[in-house]
């Protein structure tokens, strides 16, 4: 597969309602029936920071391909639900896209929580579907329809303690969000540490309203020996706890996971979030990176079409949906049909696809085609992304 269609969106995608059906047809141009490709983002709610670029990304992409002619001949309609970040919304919307939208394949599903809640629904109907989500467990156990983009959380763990071996860390604590994505996580860390000779000394957690960590940050603030502080969760709490963090004068580093790749994050947590270290995809990244680097030209595409068209900074959210989108298109294209099975069918046999999130081959082990190698380590400096040095 190729990579990337590079071409300039100039459309700002309108507010999302809680239901969304975005066509961008042309119906004098198009005469025969669209292919349907259904979504369902969190645009609104706790995860809005998450879903609504995710939800950008998509209308903007269907809008650019329909301007281009389409797929097979046949004009694209996203048919777009947001569920307001609420898992069982999620589940109603996606038994929706199968049973009264009709679609073909699905790209989309912002959490980790709202994307298992949808998972039976497009498996039971062998629709394809490729997550925005972080999770390891959409892709493990590899379920026959279910792909997704993003790194996952066990990947994530890999290469942030790679980089705290680096730095001689061997004590670090944890506080972890109680969220889908906050619980998968701090799992996958403690199944990888002991790989890093690497020991847990405290092991904290926050739920998703809790306004102030401040109790749990202190109990770790005292724990003897304390090297570093990972903090795996997205939404709003990770920047609480950064700032909290500051707040106490902890003087140990801070990690925290890719969950926050965003520039929000750094709006949230603001001068507090200096110093702080994280994986994320080259997308944040993109005008650091070397001129050989294979993605540097996808990501800079995406990175200026984006901003252009929505006057706010890419997220490698967007992102996520830009590669999901993709991969449906190319496997629709590649397949030359838009038989589901056949969707599937070459999705699972994605080979080098450069996207923005990293370089995709998949196989029928694996249906997310991404290794620790995709990730950079990247650090926040002066309120903004800078790569990490290397340790000495």
């Amino acid at each position: 597969m190729g990579t990337s269609p590079t071409g300039r969106w100039m459309l700002r995608a309108a507010a999302l309602a809680a239901a969304l059906s975005v066509s961008a047809l042309t119906s004098a141009s198009f005469a025969a029936d669209p292919i349907k490709i259904g979504s369902v983002v969190s645009a609104t709610g706790p995860a809005a920071f998450l879903g609504d670029p995710e939800a950008r990304t998509l209308k903007l992409y269907v809008e650019e391909l329909n301007k281009k002619g389409g797929l097979l001949g046949r004009p694209v309609e996203l048919i777009l639900y947001d569920d307001g970040g609420d898992a069982n919304k999620a589940r109603t919307f996606a038994t929706r896209l199968v049973e009264d939208d009709k679609v073909v394949a699905v790209a989309g599903g912002t959490s980790t929580g709202g994307t298992m809640a949808m998972i039976p629904v497009f498996e039971d109907a062998k629709i394809p579907f490729v997550s925005f989500a972080g999770g390891i467990e959409i892709i493990d156990p590899v379920r026959a329809f279910v792909f997704k983009t993003p790194h996952t959380d066990k990947t994530a763990c890999q290469k942030i303690f790679e980089d705290m071996k680096a730095r001689g860390f061997t004590k670090v604590g944890l506080i972890s969000g109680t969220d889908g994505f906050g619980k998968s996580m701090r799992a996958q860390c403690l199944k990888v540490v002991k790989d890093y000779n690497i020991t847990i000394v405290a092991d904290e957690s926050y739920g998703a309203t809790d306004s102030d960590m401040t109790p749990q940050l202190n109990k770790i603030k005292n724990t003897a020996g304390l090297q570093a502080v990972l903090n795996p969760g997205f939404g709003q709490g990770p920047a609480i706890v950064t700032r909290n963090y500051a707040q106490l004068g902890i003087a140990v580093p801070l990690y925290q996971s890719h969950g926050v790749a965003s520039k929000s994050f750094i709006d949230l947590a603001g001068p507090a979030a200096n110093g702080v270290r994280l994986p994320a995809p080259a997308l944040l990244v993109a005008d650091k990176l070397a001129d050989g680097d294979p993605q540097k030209p996808v990501v800079a595409a995406y990175k200026g079409s984006y901003e252009a068209a929505t006057a706010q900074p890419v997220s490698t959210f967007g992102g996520y949906a830009f590669d999901g989108i993709q991969l449906v298109v190319q496997a629709i294209e590649k397949a030359k049909s838009a038989d589901p099975q056949k969707i599937r069918d070459a999705l699972e046999a994605t080979k080098g696809y450069v996207g923005v999130t990293g370089i995709y081959t998949m196989s029928p082990t694996d249906h997310l085609g991404l290794g620790t190698d995709s990730f950079r380590m990247l650090e926040i400096k002066n309120g903004d992304w800078a790569l990490a040095p290397a340790a000495k």
